[in-house]
């Protein structure tokens, strides 16, 4: 992976064969171990899989569905829900086509796993944990809104997962001091990255790594939304400065 960041668009990376119930996208995998993916769950559909080493964090983008983890009762899954899964836990994915409110809509999750030796814990506790985003408080950086579901203090001390508010326009170029990965969830822009310029829609993927000058332009007239996750942690204020 280029030190100068990279990105993705979701729609053009090939699903792994080796999937059973699931289309899943592998988006990112850094050298660090830190990976995401982008699993899509059809109406009736399950998939089954095991977590990684340190545990992992997930988003629901849209749809309706459960999660069954060995030896925990079944949580529910639902747009703008984030979930811990415990390191090396058994997992089974299921969607719910029965709920009125799923509307036939694929279950699309955002999965990221965090790397080995990162030894991570979610409030001292060992079993799965859930976090709705409106349930999480405003913060804000400069214009930009930003909610963050888990981090240090909030359930996770070794990775940050946030949701951001972009308005239309652009913020000054800047650094930070960790590995940041960005998956837009709405609307439409431009990534400045060391130097470079990216076009972002819903489903393009960002990985800005530490140090490196960027900046996400809101170009269209609507809010953009963007799902992040730090490694190690921080707060999405947090900047090395400005360029």
């Amino acid at each position: 992976m280029s030190t100068a960041g990279a990105v993705v668009q979701a729609a053009d990376v090939h699903p792994d064969p080796r999937a059973v119930g699931a289309t899943i996208r592998t988006l990112f995998e850094l050298e660090s171990g830190l990976v995401r993916r982008l699993a899509d769950i059809a109406p009736g559909s399950q998939f089954g899989g095991t977590a990684s080493a340190a545990g992992e964090l997930w988003f629901v983008i849209g749809g309706r569905g459960s999660l069954t983890l060995d030896g925990y009762p079944d949580l529910a899954l639902r747009p703008d829900r984030g979930t811990w899964v415990p390191p090396g836990a058994r997992y089974e994915l299921r969607h719910d086509n029965d709920d009125p409110q799923a509307d036939g809509a694929e279950l699309r999750l955002d999965m990221v796993a965090l790397p080995a030796a990162s030894g991570a814990s979610v409030g001292g506790s060992s079993g799965p944990q859930t976090c709705d985003l409106n349930d999480c408080a405003v913060e804000m950086t400069g214009d930009r809104r930003f909610r963050v579901l888990f981090g240090p203090g909030r359930g996770c001390s070794v990775a940050t997962q946030f949701v951001g508010e972009i308005p239309p326009g652009r913020a000054p170029d800047h650094s930070h001091p960790y590995d940041e990965l960005v998956l837009v969830l709405d609307g439409v822009g431009i990534v400045h990255i060391g130097g470079t310029e990216e076009a972002l829609s819903p489903g393009t993927c960002t990985h800005l790594p530490p140090g490196v000058s960027h900046c996400l332009e809101n170009t269209g007239s609507t809010t953009m939304r963007v799902l992040g996750v730090f490694h190690p942690a921080d707060s999405p204020a947090a900047k090395l400065g400005q360029h």
